[in-house]
């Protein structure tokens, strides 16, 4: 590829390079992007209607984080704006004085008790305006952790289908933002209601001066509000418009330096490439700042126009009723700072309201998310489970993912029938895609069979019925992708039992169970290593040995069932012999029923039951001796997959080396005969091919292994 790049005109703020590299325009699909458009719909009446609905808001929020605070808020800023109007009825009277006839030293005198008034309103103002400030700060921390427990403590118990479901995940993103979003309202609020209060004053104070005023303030301010609420539309564009090019500028950068890319920015020499289109995207999104900051401009220049004519006629009007004698001088005066007053509280508004209703769009998914969660929660109570369990029994068990896009996804399991003996070694076994990792997370009570899809019954009783609380208590789940927690390895061990305190000795015993000992050993702060990488202290360790972490967690949660999902996928030949072993031993010796999940049959060869699924599916049931046996097994089990040797086993060792031992058996073969024999020619009687077409490699039916 060329590093040459072009900076065509195209759509407004889109660059070639985002064309050639993303297909378009960078833009993450969350929740909070839907709303990227609906503030631009926002007019003054709308704003005006919509702002005791959005106030309520966050007087709600409030509320739940500490009423205390916000009597307090609510109290300053009522306070405030009557102090506010006293004061400027005290400017009048102070005008009123200072304006009659007499000495100056009796005008003085005479004004002295409004003076004092003022001063007083203007002290109180500002100890109110403390108040408010100390309570706000208050508030505002309490309110985003409010926000923040209840959606967290809402969202960690839905079921696990919800959280799979992209259009609850969007939801999901915007409540993130939506208990950011709490937090600012209340600044948002406060400064909305402070500003709508001294606007209220400053028409009150008008009003009783004269009724004329009111009508002037509004001419005057109208020009400004519709400034304010334009220029911020602006500024909103120019956000979002420049927001897609710093999203793709930081993946460019990333790219330019995380330690994945950094091989084949070297070797490929992709650096001066990525950076030209850096350079691309840069400059498109400087054109685009410098149109709309023209256009703000210009709009500006606009709004002032029409403000100054409004201010002329304003004055005019004030000029002409004390020509006419309809108004004193002193009511003139503090007619003037009245509606100065009024105009910058007008301002003020529009602006906090805009960026209220901005926030209030986030809240209201934060909201919409609540009740999701609370809807789609996992049910509490229901009949409990036999306190000493026999087994477990799938009869006609179908489910169904669910389909996006209004499509009809096909079943992934389909009348799957089955049991899980107590204290028993279950295996299931199957290639990708055939539902093994379903059938466990319904095993596990993760997912419910779909309606009239057949039943789960632990015993008597019922999955659906069941308190799934219990159900997930009686079991222990590591799966192939078990989570890494950014914790010490005592909390990644002892999580597995969250719910009681940790024991130390117990932890130890569970990592020399599973081989995390040696881990361990390795640490340099024992158990309290910190396990994450990019922090101070954090070690870094292995796929490998991060399954024996997972086996310890497994092991220390002491669940009556432990399912594991691809126990060895990460470990070498020994490593696993070792774990199957030791789940074997677990088994054997504290009567655990363990459910091994596996891709390779021979790896479960001592098992108690081995269920093959192939499509979703049970193919076969039974011991490995029974699937083996050329008489009684269909052959379903043999695939290729399911009795491969180990991924550590070298190829040439595998391939090459028993189909010496086979050729002796055929008396005109050699080892190069045997490697290039077709699939359709057995090396001896009841070897089977594992692959359709494959040359050299066979199953021997008797459980020998690999030939």
């Amino acid at each position: 590829m060329s590093e040459k790049t072009t900076s065509g005109s195209g759509g407004a703020g889109l660059s070639d390079s985002e064309r050639l590299l993303f297909g378009g325009e960078l833009a993450y699909d969350i929740g909070w992007d839907r709303h990227e458009g609906a503030w631009l719909r926002l007019g003054l009446w709308t704003m005006a209607k919509g702002l005791p609905r959005l106030v309520g808001t966050g007087v709600r929020l409030a509320h739940l984080a500490d009423a205390h605070a916000l009597r307090v808020v609510l109290g300053s800023e009522i306070s405030r704006g009557i102090s506010q109007a006293v004061g400027l009825v005290a400017v009048n009277g102070v005008l009123g004085h200072l304006l009659t006839d007499g000495t100056t030293k009796e005008r003085l005198a005479g004004a002295v008790p409004a003076l004092v008034v003022v001063a007083l309103t203007a002290l109180l103002g500002s100890l109110l305006r403390s108040a408010s400030t100390a309570a706000t700060g208050t508030l505002e921390p309490k309110v985003q952790r409010v926000a923040t427990e209840r959606y967290l403590g809402l969202v960690h118990r839905v079921e696990l289908a919800a959280v799979e479901d992209d259009e609850f995940h969007r939801l999901l993103d915007a409540a993130r933002y939506g208990a950011d979003s709490a937090r600012r309202m209340i600044r948002y609020c406060t400064n909305t209601l402070n500003s709508a209060i001294s606007l209220i004053a400053a028409a009150g104070v008008l009003t009783i001066l004269h009724p004329v005023l009111l009508p002037l303030l509004v001419l005057m301010t109208l020009p400004s509000a519709w400034s304010s609420l334009t220029i911020s539309k602006q500024r909103y564009i120019s956000f979002h418009a420049f927001v897609q090019h710093a999203r793709a500028g930081h993946l460019l950068g990333q790219l330019l330096t995380q330690q994945e890319a950094a091989a084949e920015v070297r070797v490929h020499d992709v650096g001066p490439f990525l950076l030209g289109h850096f350079r691309n995207m840069a400059e498109t999104s400087e054109r685009e700042q410098t149109r709309l900051a023209r256009r703000a401009a210009r709009i500006g220049l606009i709004a002032d126009g029409a403000g100054g004519v409004a201010t002329l006629l304003t004055y005019g009007a004030l000029g002409l009723l004390l020509w006419g004698g309809a108004m004193e001088l002193a009511v003139a005066g503090t007619a003037v700072l009245a509606i100065r007053t009024g105009a910058s509280s007008l301002d003020s508004l529009v602006l906090h309201i805009t960026d209220l209703h901005q926030e209030s769009l986030f809240v209201a998914d934060y909201e919409r998310l609540c009740r999701e969660a609370e809807a789609r929660a996992v049910p509490s109570g229901g009949e409990p489970l036999p306190e000493r369990l026999r087994e477990v029994h799938f009869e006609k068990v179908t489910f169904t993912y669910p389909g996006s896009g209004g499509e009809q996804p096909e079943p992934t399991l389909r009348e799957v029938s089955l049991s899980f003996p107590m204290g028993k070694i279950i295996a299931l076994v199957g290639e990708n895609g055939s539902g093994k990792s379903t059938l466990v997370k319904l095993l596990a009570g993760l997912y419910l069979p779909d309606e009239g899809g057949g039943t789960i019954r632990w015993d008597d009783v019922d999955a659906r019925t069941a308190d799934r609380r219990q159900v997930f208590s009686r079991v222990a789940l590591m799966s192939q992708n078990f989570f890494h927690w950014p914790f010490t390895f005592r909390v990644n061990v002892a999580i597995g039992e969250s719910d009681r305190p940790i024991d130390d000795r117990a932890v130890e015993e569970a990592a020399a169970y599973s081989g995390a000992d040696e881990v361990l050993a390795g640490l340099p702060r024992g158990l309290g290593t910190l396990l994450a990488r990019g922090y101070r202290g954090g070690h870094q360790i292995s796929g490998g040995q991060w399954q024996r972490v997972g086996i310890a967690r497994a092991k220390y949660r002491k669940a009556e069932i432990l399912i594991v999902d691809e126990p060895t996928s990460a470990l070498d030949a020994v490593a696993e012999q070792r774990v199957f072993d030791q789940i074997r031993a677990l088994a054997a010796s504290t009567g655990q029923t363990i459910v091994l999940i596996t891709h390779r049959l021979h790896s479960v060869r001592h098992a108690d039951l081995i269920h093959v699924l192939k499509d979703g599916r049970v193919a076969e049931s039974g011991t490995f001796a029974e699937l083996m046996d050329e008489k009684t097994g269909t052959g379903t089990s043999a695939t290729p997959t399911s009795c491969r040797p180990p991924r550590s086993t070298p190829p040439s060792r595998a391939v090459r080396r028993r189909p010496r031992r086979a050729a002796r058996r055929g008396p005109h073969m050699t080892p190069a005969d045997v490697l290039l024999l077709p699939a359709t020619v057995p090396l001896f009687p009841g070897a089977v091919p594992l692959f359709p077409g494959d040359r050299h490699q066979w199953l021997h039916r008797d459980g020998a292994g690999l030939w």
